[in-house]
């Protein structure tokens, strides 16, 4: 047994951390999917599916901004040396150029409390929302949107430059892009693949001047992406499907690294999903357990994904990785399975340096609204208390000895 415990014994100065992101777990934000979530249109899609919109309404989500402090005894209890969130824009600059000096006081201390209990923030600059001046002036399908960005990440890293060293620029680009401008099931709801490339290519300007910004203020700052990559694989290793396989791997996972490749010090890497190529996509492929969300659990795809990352060159950081589970059925198992993947491939001489669990607490699952139940600790969602899972107990101890079993 203590041969096994030595023999996946993580390198030392590894990160353990948990993932969040301030629209699903602060509370009280008002921006473009604030709104969203009370219009017309989505209360009556909600209507028609006969759900209730009070459960698709982030309002106080898991009011972390209120008590930020039950965030981090959950960190401490679980014995965290890192932490990723996310600011909110609409809450630093809720009218274009006016920024809340109150709102950047808030994101300073809250990283200094971080520092005082030994827990390395990294600190995601664009989750998703934006500000209402922001979509009103055509949002990420605008052009300008990459000055605007440039300007909020200046005034927000020099505020917390001193106190952080990990920057995340932009959170899974390639979803937000397809979810909400060609299948439309996000905000703005647009299903334009005109639309979509705009939109990717005013990320990807936005990324390079971002990063140059952040690197002008500090050159000591690190400064990445968080990419969602899909571990595509070709059925029986036919010849069609590894065609497919290299176009889903360049389309999906490469493209938008290999255009920001000179502007990244470090790869962030959220992990999800598996997709079996027979002759197309989406063919059905049975797992042996799926998540509450209906998701395939298919934790040996990671190392693939980690070894097809090795190409870059650069540091990798697993930024989220998790699943919903309410029962806690899964949960343990499937962070044994993934990290076991994970040492397997920084066995094989790739650069991994961290791992983040999706999430630290439940909160708010964007269109899923609050039924999926992603978090290490379950939140009451009327008294907002936060209780540790079992599978809370199972990753404090791989975070404190710094290994799995």
């Amino acid at each position: 047994m203590q041969e096994n415990k030595i023999e996946k014994q993580f390198p030392k100065n590894f990160y353990w951390g948990c993932s969040t992101s301030a629209h699903q777990i602060e509370g009280g934000l008002k921006n473009d999917w604030s709104e969203w979530e009370k219009s017309n249109k989505r209360l009556e899609e909600l209507k028609n599916k006969n759900l209730n919109p009070l459960d698709f309404i982030s309002d106080k989500a898991s009011n972390s901004f209120e008590n930020n402090n039950a965030d981090i005894a959950c960190m401490k209890d679980l014995h965290l040396n890192a932490y990723r969130f996310s600011l909110d824009w609409s809450r630093i600059e809720p009218e274009e150029g006016k920024f809340d000096e109150s709102a950047l006081e808030y994101y300073l201390h809250f990283v200094k409390k971080l520092k005082l209990n030994n827990i390395e923030p990294f600190v995601t600059l664009w989750h998703w929302p934006i500000p209402l001046w922001m979509r009103d002036k055509g949002g990420w399908e605008s052009r300008e949107i990459v000055f605007y960005f440039s300007r909020f990440t200046k005034k927000v890293v020099e505020y917390l430059n001193d106190e952080v060293d990990y920057w995340v620029t932009l959170n899974e680009p390639m979803v937000y892009s397809s979810m909400s401008y060609l299948k439309g099931f996000w905000p703005p709801q647009k299903k334009s693949i005109w639309a979509m490339m705009k939109v990717l290519k005013n990320l990807v300007l936005a990324h390079k001047q971002a990063y140059r910004v952040i690197k002008d203020i500090g050159q000591k700052n690190q400064v990445g992406i968080a990419k969602h990559n899909i571990y595509f694989e070709a059925y029986q290793n036919k010849f069609v499907n590894k065609f497919l396989k290299l176009m889903a791997d360049w389309w999906w996972n490469n493209n938008f690294l290999q255009k920001i490749v000179d502007t990244q010090d470090f790869i962030g890497l959220n992990y999800y999903f598996h997709s079996k190529i027979d002759y197309g996509f989406g063919k059905a492929h049975v797992y042996n357990k799926i998540s509450d969300l209906g998701w395939g659990l298919h934790p040996e795809g990671i190392y693939h994904v980690l070894k097809d990352l090795q190409k870059f060159a650069k540091p990798i950081y697993i930024m989220e990785n998790g699943l919903a589970d309410k029962g806690d059925q899964y949960r343990s198992w499937y962070i044994r399975e993934i990290l076991s993947n994970v040492y397997k491939a920084i066995k094989d001489d790739v650069d991994v340096r961290g791992y983040f669990h999706w999430s630290l607490i439940d909160n708010f699952e964007w269109a899923e609204g609050f039924h999926p139940r992603f978090g290490l600790y379950e939140v009451d969602f009327r008294t907002f208390e936060r209780k540790a899972r079992s599978s809370a107990e199972y990753y404090r101890d791989i975070c404190k000895n710094n290994r799995i079993v």
